[in-house]
């Protein structure tokens, strides 16, 4: 593994830190169902290639009740059918919101204005 950076060691690390934790508070503020917020929190950490937040965050998930199934399936949510339409809605805005140039229009959602 290539060299991390240490978010604590130096002045930089920690103005990164607080960006992050303030992109973060988008979704711990918002009004979606804390289960929903969990699986944001896990595909943004995926996304990000981050195996320690993915992880924190998937064993927060599983205390919460989300069962391991579901949570193995967050990677390839397009394809699984276990996630509703609502939960397709946040994992694809998390997608966007990431990376803004890939998928779109909303695809995610059979019905996106019902899912909001």
């Amino acid at each position: 593994m290539g060299v991390r950076l240490n978010f604590y060691g130096n002045t930089l690390g920690a103005r990164f830190s607080r960006y992050i934790h303030a992109a973060a508070s988008v979704v711990t503020d918002s009004t979606l169902p804390h289960s929903t917020q969990e699986l944001v929190r896990i595909r943004a950490s995926q996304i990000n290639g981050s195996s320690f937040c993915t992880d924190i965050h998937s064993k927060d998930a599983m205390r919460g009740g989300e069962v391991l199934a579901r949570i193995n399936l967050i990677a390839t949510w397009r394809e699984a059918s276990v996630f509703t339409d609502s939960e397709r809605l946040a994992l694809e805005l998390t997608e966007l919101s990431l990376n803004p140039w890939v998928n779109w229009p909303l695809s995610g959602c059979r019905n996106e204005e019902s899912a909001l």
